[in-house]
């Protein structure tokens, strides 16, 4: 679990994060959600740790942040997993190398343990063949499953996602909106996704942080999401016509 207390951040005289709390449960798909500008980004890296925020508290499983010691953060960072919007994966590198790069950097496990543990998860997520193969070799949709699999390699506590559907097609954003939840809920991470995909939000938003302007303006779960009056978050969900018909088919089916 990470709790966020009053958090605040600001660049110079941008004023990013106005004053954020909220909770984000392990074992749950969290979502951050929000237009472009409303903070979602400085946010889920302040999580993160690679920015420092200028007032409030992250407390991770109980431990605020800057309370750790450097050992202490070091190791708090090799608890958390990330995956990135473009995947990120070394070019240069095989998939079974992209996936044992973490193991190798945190870890002291022989190469034949390191290998065990890639050509675990990569089955995992369902890529049982692509061991040998590059990145460039391999499709977008492959490239986020390696990516995912990298992120869980050394069992990670939290799970962090930056717009992980970004360039996949529609198909193909579910299946991974729906390994990242599986995943979630077997091994009991805390995952927090940044996101603007509305599918994903109705697909695996167990909970959901609407920010704007910096400021959290709405959290629920996505079957509240339908129910709320707050003007800023129907605007947002529902500015294409396929989630008022969504929206619209909800509230006649509850009357």
């Amino acid at each position: 679990m990470i709790v966020v207390e009053d958090l605040h951040k600001s660049f110079g005289d941008a004023y990013v994060l106005k004053g954020i709390s909220t909770t984000f449960e392990k074992g749950k798909t969290n979502l951050i959600i929000g237009q472009s500008g409303s903070g979602k980004t400085v946010f889920l890296k302040s999580l993160l740790g690679l920015f420092i925020p200028d007032q409030g508290k992250i407390i991770y499983d109980g431990k605020p942040y800057f309370d750790m010691d450097d050992d202490e953060k070091i190791e708090l960072r090799q608890k958390m997993g990330m995956v990135f919007q473009g995947s990120a994966l070394f070019d240069s590198m095989t998939v079974e190398e992209n996936v044992m790069f973490p193991l190798k950097m945190f870890s002291k496990k022989p190469m034949d343990e390191m290998r065990e543990r890639a050509d675990f998860v990569l089955k995992r997520v369902n890529l049982p063949d692509a061991h040998k193969k590059y990145p460039a070799e391999i499709s977008g949709g492959m490239q986020k499953r390696v990516a995912i699999a990298r992120a869980i390699v050394n069992k990670p506590k939290y799970l962090f996602c930056d717009e992980p559907n970004s360039g996949l097609d529609p198909n193909t954003a579910i299946i991974i909106d729906n390994l990242i939840h599986e995943i979630t809920r077997e091994y009991d991470i805390t995952t927090i996704i940044n996101t603007h995909d509305m599918n994903s939000v109705m697909e695996i938003g167990e909970k959901i942080v609407f920010l704007k302007n910096g400021v959290k303006e709405w959290e629920g779960t996505k079957d509240e999401i339908f129910k709320t009056d707050n003007e800023a978050v129907t605007n947002f969900v529902y500015s294409s016509e396929l989630f008022k018909k969504v929206r619209q088919m909800y509230i006649e089916e509850k009357n």
